[in-house]
């Protein structure tokens, strides 16, 4: 299958994605905090980024932004052949500008040179918003993870994408 391609927005034009860094740590965490993604913290992105998966945490960049900085980010494991999709986030303000998918697309390229054959992700079942976005970038809905998360707690609906 191939990779869908991002849908364009006002700002794709001027993305860079880079390999995240602990630079970038603190407005990864305040992009995870302000989109009300399961917490992880600064502790655990850093341990990440020790590990061996570092060359699947990147960061989405503005080149042509007023503010410059992170817009979004995206955090992955290749484990066994599969790669596991952990968090997905955009700024609030810069959403629906082909942002997420194209830091989507770039994860699944990654898997692919990884040698993965599958990638995974879990989405609150409640948060039509991701899983329409995940379902533009080629994922399908392959199964459902009753209270999986917790403050609040809902089921996860695992999405899956052949690579």
């Amino acid at each position: 299958m191939s990779t869908p391609k991002p849908t364009t927005g006002t700002f794709l034009a001027g993305l860079a994605t880079d390999q995240m860094s602990e630079h970038d740590l603190l407005e990864v965490v305040e992009i995870e905090e302000r989109s009300g993604l399961s917490r992880w913290g600064w502790a655990a992105y850093y341990a990440e980024l020790q590990g061996v998966n570092r060359s699947l945490m990147l960061v989405a960049r503005l080149a042509n932004s007023e503010t410059p900085g992170v817009a979004g980010y995206i955090v992955a494991r290749e484990t066994a052949g599969e790669l596991h999709i952990n968090n997905v986030a955009v700024r609030e303000e810069y959403r629906r500008q082909g942002i997420g998918c194209s830091l989507l697309n770039r994860i699944l390229e990654e898997g692919r040179r990884l040698r993965a054959t599958t990638a995974f992700l879990e989405v609150r079942a409640g948060n039509l918003a991701a899983r329409a976005l995940y379902e533009r970038c080629g994922f399908r809905a392959v199964a459902r993870r009753a209270s999986y998360y917790s403050e609040p707690s809902e089921d996860a609906v695992v999405m899956s994408f052949v690579l």
